[in-house]
C-alpha cells in the first residue's frame, strides 16, 4: 500500500534529521494526512521497541530487499497497531511468513523488561530520552465537573487511585492504570507517561484539560479572585486561559488577545466545550492595546505567555530534532517582542500582579527579558518569592532572579518551561477592589466583529472568523 511506503519515507526522513513528522508529512502527496501522521508518530514512538524485535527475529537478514524504515512500520502494524489497512497489499504475505517469529520475540522481550503490556515496554528505558518519560498531566476543569467526580469515574473504569503524591518519585514510578493527585496544583492529575486520553469521554465533553503541571503554573501563580478582571495577552490556544476561567468561577471578566484567525477560532471552539462564559475574545494585537481604554480600567491581573522558542517542549524536542538550540537571529528576535510585550503590560495603570511564562530554556527570553522590565520600572514592580521549595530556580543573572521558576523534565519531570510572577510595590489607592462586588457572566453582543464572547456547549458562536501549548 502507498501509506506504507510513504510512512517509511517519512520515518528515514525524521531519523536522519531532514524535518519534523509535521513538515515531511504536508510535503508528502499521500491524500489523507491524518492517517499517515498517527502511523508515523506511533512508529517512532516505538522506535526502540520495534529494531529490538526486527533485529531479534533476524526479518532484515531473511529478507534483504526490505529497507529498515519500511520494515518498521509494517511491523509496527502487525504487532502493534490495528492490523493491516486494505488487506495489506503485497506485504502481507511477506510479513505473515515472519508473524509467529516476530510475536514471540515480542513477547520475549516483555518477559525480559517485567511487563505486560506493550505500552509499557515504552516505560522500561526503551525511550528516546527524558522528555518522553514526562508524566500525563491531566487539570480537572472545575467549571463543569469535581475533582472527586472525576476520580470514581476513573476508578469505575479500572483505574487504580494512588491518593496524593508525596514526591516527584511517586510520580516516576507510575506504571500501568495507576493514577496520582499531584501534590502542588489541588486538580491535578497524573497518570504514566505515554497514556492517552485524547479520546476519553471526559475529555471529549470538557471536563478534563490534557495540560502539562508546567502550563497549570502561570494561572495557578497569577490567581486572580472570582470577580476580578484579567488580561490574557497572548492567548491562542487557550488552555491557560480555560484555567483562569476556572479559577474566577466565570465570574468577573477575561480579556483575551491574539492575532493569529484561525487559533483563535480553534481557541473559541475550547472555550465552548470547557463550559468557559467569562470571556472575550479579540483578534488583535496586544501591543496596540492601549492601557488607558476604560475597558480596561479594573484590570489588576494580566497573564503573559508570549510567542518563544519552544525549546523546552517535550513534544517538540522528540518531532524536531534540533528544535532545543534556536538560532542567536531567531532568539534576537524573539527577545525583542518578549521585552515589548512586557514593558507594555507592565503600563496599565491598575495592574497588581503579573505573571510572564515560556516554554522556553533560553536565558534571552527569560531571566533576561524580566531583568529588562524590572529595570525599566525600578521601584514599581518587583518579583514576587513564590513556592519556595520549588526545586528548579531561575538562574543567577540579577539580584533576585531566584525568585523565578524553571521547569525541566530531568529537575521537576515536566515540560520546560519558565515563570516569573511581578508585582506591584505600592497599590494605587484608585485601584477598585476586585473582591468587593464579582459581576454576573457577561451576556451582551461582541462590541465589534474582531471581539466575542467565549460560548456555552451547543451554543452557536456569533461570528465563525478566524508558538505555544
Amino acid at each position: 500500500m502507498a501509506l506504507y511506503a510513504t510512512a517509511a519515507s517519512v520515518l528515514a526522513g525524521v531519523e536522519s534529521r531532514r524535518g519534523s513528522i509535521k513538515g515531511l508529512v504536508y510535503a508528502s502527496s499521500f491524500q489523507n494526512v491524518k492517517q499517515l501522521y498517527a502511523l508515523v508518530c506511533e512508529t517512532q514512538r516505538y522506535s526502540a521497541v520495534l529494531d529490538a524485535v526486527i533485529a531479534s527475529a533476524g526479518l532484515l537478514r531473511a529478507e534483504k530487499k526490505l529497507r529498515p524504515h519500511l520494515a518498521k512500520v509494517l511491523v509496527y502494524e502487525l504487532l502493534l497497531g490495528k492490523g493491516f489497512r486494505g488487506g495489506g497489499g503485497r506485504w502481507k504475505p511477506l510479513l505473515d511468513r515472519h508473524q509467529a517469529r516476530l510475536k514471540a520475540e515480542l513477547a520475549r522481550l516483555k518477559v525480559q523488561r517485567r511487563v505486560s503490556r506493550n505500552e509499557d515496554l515504552l516505560q522500561v528505558g526503551s525511550r528516546p530520552g527524558t522528555a518522553s518519560q514526562v508524566p500525563r498531566f491531566v487539570r480537572v476543569n472545575t467549571l463543569k465537573t469535581s475533582l472527586d467526580d472525576a476520580v470514581d469515574y476513573f476508578k469505575r473504569q479500572g483505574f487504580s487511585y494512588q491518593g496524593r503524591a508525596s514526591s516527584l518519585e511517586d510520580a516516576r514510578a507510575l506504571r500501568g492504570r495507576c493514577f496520582l493527585l499531584d501534590p502542588l496544583l489541588p486538580e491535578l492529575l497524573v497518570f504514566p507517561a505515554q497514556t492517552d486520553l485524547h479520546d476519553h469521554p471526559l475529555y471529549r465533553a470538557g471536563h478534563l484539560i490534557l495540560q502539562d503541571k508546567a502550563s497549570c503554573l502561570p494561572a495557578a501563580l497569577l490567581a486572580p479572585p472570582p470577580g476580578a478582571h484579567v488580561i490574557d495577552a497572548c492567548a491562542a490556544p487557550g488552555n491557560k486561559t480555560s484555567h483562569l476561567a476556572a479559577l474566577l468561577k466565570n465570574q468577573g471578566k477575561i480579556f483575551a488577545f491574539d492575532l493569529d484567525a484561525g487559533r483563535l477560532a480553534s481557541m473559541a471552539t475550547l472555550l465552548a466545550r470547557a463550559g468557559v462564559s467569562c470571556c472575550e475574545l479579540a483578534e488583535e494585537d496586544f501591543l496596540a492595546v492601549s492601557p488607558s481604554d476604560q475597558r480596561y480600567r479594573r484590570v489588576q491581573y494580566i497573564l503573559l505567555d508570549p510567542s518563544c522558542s519552544g525549546s523546552g517542549m517535550p513534544a517538540r524536542q522528540l518531532e524536531e530534532p534540533g528544535a532545543g538550540t534556536p538560532s542567536k537571529a531567531r532568539l534576537q528576535a524573539l527577545a525583542g517582542f518578549q521585552q515589548r510585550a512586557l514593558r507594555h503590560a507592565l503600563t496599565f495603570p491598575s495592574l497588581q500582579r503579573l505573571v510572564y511564562s515560556t516554554c522556553s530554556l533560553c536565558q534571552e527570553e527569560n531571566e533576561d527579558v524580566v531583568c529588562d522590565a524590572l529595570q525599566q520600572n525600578p521601584g514599581t514592580f518587583r518579583l514576587a518569592p513564590v513556592l519556595p521549595s520549588w526545586p528548579h530556580r531561575g538562574l543567577g543573572t540579577f539580584p533576585g532572579a531566584e525568585h523565578c521558576l524553571r521547569a525541566s523534565p530531568e529537575t521537576t519531570l515536566t515540560g520546560g518551561f519558565f515563570v516569573a510572577v511581578l508585582e506591584r510595590v505600592e497599590v494605587p489607592s484608585s485601584v477598585p477592589q476586585a473582591e468587593a462586588a464579582p459581576e454576573p457572566t457577561p451576556s451582551a453582543a461582541p462590541r465589534s466583529k474582531r471581539r466575542r464572547q467565549a460560548v456555552a456547549p451547543g451554543a452557536q458562536p456569533r461570528t465563525q472568523q478566524k508558538g505555544k501549548r
